[in-house]
């Protein structure tokens, strides 16, 4: 087989809310939904989806309908889904009229779809986080500050002295548009960087450490551990298992910056197959 689509972006899972129920939505990889009715509050953010809008992120997702809601989710895995995480870094609502196509794929996914309409799902998705609620622009700044600079930077204090603010200020200011604290956003930024890289055996946890902000491997396996629940040997493990497999050759992943990373929705995927 010349190219399977597989590898690159496939549905894991689907769920459903329909209701006043809260649910969590779990599981590596992207989720994806369309909210086509009520008002939903995902938690971290201030602001509650509303009917047509778009929910994208990385579990866990905390959904706590504030009216009568329906919500359709599909989860997403595969290199491409893995590459979008990096470039979006934490959970938003997005404007569904940005992505016209992304609601009647997710249903056809959620009925029993295919790969390839996975594929077509992130590229419908293309850039929908950027019409999510713009930031303030000091958390906009450090926000890009992090994702592109996330394997240098030794923490918030000095983040907080590039910015030219306290840190007890950014911390408050992040904390209250984003949900979390800019520390705890730059660890799931490396935590990402961290699986792109365990997904190629090219790349021992020393090496790894070094790519992605780590003092060693010790800090990052300790980390791993706390975040994702797994070691990072014990998830490299059960990554081979997936129903996808990792095309040979990684390349480090690129920061979250100016120009997307390799595999990102929009640009093509690579056209040789991984070997047998």
């Amino acid at each position: 087989m010349i190219f399977d689509p597989e590898i690159y972006c496939t549905a894991a899972e689907t769920r459903e809310l329909d209701g006043k129920d809260a649910v969590t939505l779990a599981g590596a990889g992207l989720w994806a939904g369309v909210l086509s009715r009520g008002e939903c509050l995902l938690e971290g953010l201030a602001r509650p989806g509303q009917s047509g809008d778009i929910l994208l992120g990385p579990s866990p997702l905390a959904l706590t309908p504030q009216t009568d809601c329906h919500l359709v989710a599909v989860r997403l895995t595969g290199l491409c889904a893995d590459a979008y995480l990096l470039s979006i870094g934490t959970p938003c609502w997005a404007d569904g009229a940005a992505c016209p196509g992304a609601a009647e794929l997710i249903a056809q996914l959620h009925g029993g779809g295919s790969a390839p309409l996975a594929y077509g799902l992130l590229c419908a998705l293309g850039k929908a986080d950027e019409t999510a609620r713009p930031l303030p622009p000091l958390v906009a700044e450090a926000v890009a500050a992090i994702r592109q600079n996330y394997m240098a930077l030794y923490g918030v204090e000095e983040l907080s002295e590039q910015l030219g603010v306290t840190k007890s200020h950014l911390v408050r200011v992040f904390k209250q548009e984003i949900g979390i604290p800019p520390g705890k956003y730059m660890t799931n930024v490396r935590i990402e960087a961290v699986k792109a890289l365990l997904l190629s055996d090219e790349y021992n946890l020393d090496m790894i450490a070094g790519l992605t902000g780590f003092s060693g491997a010790n800090c990052l396996c300790r980390v791993f551990k706390r975040e994702v629940g797994l070691s990072p040997a014990a998830w490299r493990a059960a990554a081979r298992l997936r129903p996808w497999r990792r095309a040979p050759g990684p390349r480090r992943p690129a920061p979250a910056g100016p120009g997307p990373p390799p595999g990102t929705p929009g640009t093509a995927p690579p056209s040789g197959a991984p070997p047998g």
